[in-house]
């Protein structure tokens, strides 16, 4: 080997002594952010859910809107009652006449019998006959506290203020039964050495539609809480 080429191999010897040793590292890719879990809304359920929220407001506000007002002028006009003119004992129920003052004959009474009146004890009803014809009438005669009292009455002119007869439908039946209630004429003057019947008085007349809108309201408002917290907690 000649002397230059054997220079040049020793100073490639060197170079390479001398160079570091340089440890390559793989390149990683960059890290993407973490993204949240979208749940996804499940749609029949939602759909059924919005449909009964929608129908309870609904019903709330009809109960606000329409219901309400409807019972308020039919409370003025019960109001007014006791200031009209006596009239007549009507044949047939209208509810409109509630605490108007009447008259009336009962020609024969076919049955007296008592039934609760409170604090007062117990009530004097008569089934009265009215004539050959008609639905007859109801006649309450004064009140007792005797819960075996027999009481004796012929029969004859009655004036006084109309209510409502006893009922005795329970309340499931008379959402099935349209019936009208029956009118009764409770009697000014009490008969067959009874007590006196009590005053008439609007507030026995209930109106409680305010109250059942905000029912409905809150159930409405129950329901969406307890739909959104169940999907919430669905797991993913």
């Amino acid at each position: 080997m000649d002397p230059l080429h054997r220079r040049r191999s020793r100073a490639v010897l060197k170079s390479s002594e001398r160079r570091p040793h340089v440890r390559r590292i793989p390149q990683r890719s960059p890290r993407r952010p973490n993204r949240p879990v979208t749940k996804r809304v499940p749609v029949i359920p939602t759909i059924l859910v919005t449909l009964a929220i929608a129908a309870m407001i609904g019903l709330g506000l009809w109960q606000l809107l329409d219901r309400l007002p409807k019972k308020e002028a039919f409370l003025a006009q019960l109001a007014a009652n006791p200031a009209k003119p006596t009239m007549a004992f009507p044949r047939f129920p209208d509810e409109t006449l509630l605490f108007r003052r009447a008259s009336a004959l009962c020609l024969q009474p076919t049955e007296i019998k008592l039934a609760g009146a409170g604090k007062s004890g117990f009530r004097a009803i008569a089934e009265c006959r009215t004539g050959a014809e008609g639905p007859g009438m109801v006649v309450q005669l004064g009140t007792t506290r005797d819960p075996m009292a027999k009481v004796n009455w012929p029969g004859g002119e009655v004036s006084g203020y109309i209510s409502h007869a006893p009922d005795g439908r329970s309340l499931i039946g008379s959402l099935f039964d349209h019936t009208p209630q029956r009118l009764m004429l409770i009697a000014d003057t009490p008969q067959a050495g009874l007590n006196p019947n009590g005053k008439p008085d609007i507030a026995s007349v209930p109106n409680n539609h305010l109250a059942y809108a905000g029912q409905w309201f809150f159930f409405a408002a129950i329901a969406a809480i307890i739909y959104t917290l169940a999907l919430r907690r669905r797991p993913r």
